[in-house]
């Protein structure tokens, strides 16, 4: 079993910056896919951005590309999520999961555990 806690959520003014933690425990998530996902109220939980086991492939949804960064620490058993130019429609609940997988996936099916999420309000 591997539990993740996301953490890093909160209120910023548009164009501001937030950054994510997912720290994971129970097990090493050295060879675990990681992803991030968001959910809006009222909107289906979708896919934000996807990191492979060693970080050296990345995958981002179009709506975050050359904004948000994804990144992790093995070592530290954490992945991070650097948001950037944040704007009202990025609002959501964040949720951090992991995928005992190779492959990025884009899909939420495809992960296996997952956070509770943090939320996150951007004001205009």
């Amino acid at each position: 079993q591997v539990q993740l806690v996301e953490s890093g959520g909160g209120l910023v003014q548009a164009g501001g910056s937030l950054r994510l933690s997912c720290a994971a425990s129970g097990r090493t998530i050295s060879n675990y896919v990681m992803g991030w996902f968001r959910q809006a109220p009222g909107k289906e939980r979708e896919f934000v951005a996807g990191i492979s086991w060693t970080g050296s492939l990345t995958e981002y949804a179009n709506f975050v590309k050359n904004r948000f960064t994804i990144s992790r620490d093995n070592a530290k058993n954490t992945v991070y999520l650097q948001m950037n130019s944040l704007n009202p429609e990025d609002t959501a609940v964040y949720y951090c999961a992991a995928d005992h997988s190779r492959m990025v996936q884009t899909r939420s099916y495809e992960y296996d555990y997952w956070g509770q999420g943090t939320p996150v309000t951007v004001s205009s």
